[in-house]
């Protein structure tokens, strides 16, 4: 070895040590999070992807059958495709709408009015309480067949046929009343939406009223187009959190059945639960943990790959 080059090698091995010297106690104030992250986050991921590749249910010994798992899933397991199913048709229908109310809202509450901070803490509410077990049960309640829906619908005078079925049980229906539960939770993106309105220059508008553009002219030309990054953000955070469904389902859809009349309330993560924690196939269910981080990861990708067409960002 030459000297330049062992030379180079004392400089380098120098600086870092003078570097970790340096930084010693900054290590050891992160040291906690540090264990706690190898050992509690990614020492159980790369080991539920190992096992995703293993026939292990729990005994002594178990093989490894290498993609066997995903084949079995994605070719013929009829649950994971109903699972996948039920569970997209929610995301779908239900991310948009709880958007479009929160930002509705956020709006509202944007005007300045009396008592502002008690309204968001009021209505920022069902987003702590949307998740419990006890607000699952009330709503299993409220949509039940004497339930308060039903009341509210025979004193609007409504037909017989409809406040004479169990909102709940009815596989017609029952997918529409976690809808309007999730709907309900606009609590935290509502909040970030109102921050952002609060980021727009007042100056637009007042232009734009000069020019004689009507309030809802304004609003999709300026106020989207403004708050267009929040959009996006509140998009990916709610379509992760929507495809996680699990307490509120699993609660409404029946703790014993785990998925409601004629699976239609079975959620892709209630079927996870139920192969890995009831019929103890831990294989399979990580593997279907791994099939989920993917559709998320790729929604999430081709959200940001289309971000360019529809996100604005004030430079």
């Amino acid at each position: 070895m030459s000297s330049a080059v062992l030379d180079s090698s004392i400089k380098r091995r120098g600086k870092l040590q003078r570097s970790f010297h340096n930084n010693f106690y900054g290590y050891l104030f992160l040291m906690p999070w540090l264990i706690g992250f190898f050992v509690f986050s990614l020492y159980p991921l790369l080991y539920s992807l190992y096992l995703s590749l293993t026939n292990y249910s729990m005994r002594a010994t178990y093989d490894f059958v290498g993609l066997q798992n995903y084949i079995f899933l994605i070719t013929r397991d009829t649950f994971f495709i109903q699972a996948v199913r039920v569970t997209t048709y929610f995301v779908v229908i239900s991310v948009p709408l709880q958007l479009i109310f929160a930002l509705l809202l956020a709006m509202m509450l944007n005007v300045g009015i009396p008592g502002l901070k008690y309204f968001r803490a009021a209505y920022y509410l069902p987003a702590l309480m949307g998740g419990s077990v006890a607000v699952a049960i009330l709503w299993r309640q409220v949509f039940g067949i004497e339930g308060l829906f039903n009341d509210l619908l025979r004193l609007l005078g409504a037909p017989e046929a409809w406040y004479s079925i169990s909102w709940i049980v009815n596989p017609s229906y029952s997918i529409y009343s976690l809808i309007l539960l999730r709907v309900w939770q606009f609590g935290s993106p509502m909040i970030i939406f109102l921050a952002a309105l609060k980021q727009v220059p007042s100056e637009l508008y007042e232009s734009a009223s000069i020019d004689g553009a009507s309030s809802v002219r304004r609003f999709f030309t300026i106020t989207i187009p403004m708050i267009t990054p929040i959009i996006m953000f509140n998009l990916i955070m709610q379509i992760i959190s929507a495809f996680q469904m699990f307490t509120s389902a699993f609660i409404i859809g029946g703790a014993g059945a785990g998925g409601g009349v004629a699976n239609s309330l079975l959620f892709y993560t209630i079927y996870l639960f139920r192969v890995g924690f009831q019929q103890f196939r831990m294989g399979v269910a990580s593997a279907m943990a791994w099939i989920l981080v993917l559709i998320i990861g790729i929604v999430t990708v081709v959200i940001f790959k289309t971000s360019g067409r529809w996100v604005h960002y004030n430079e």
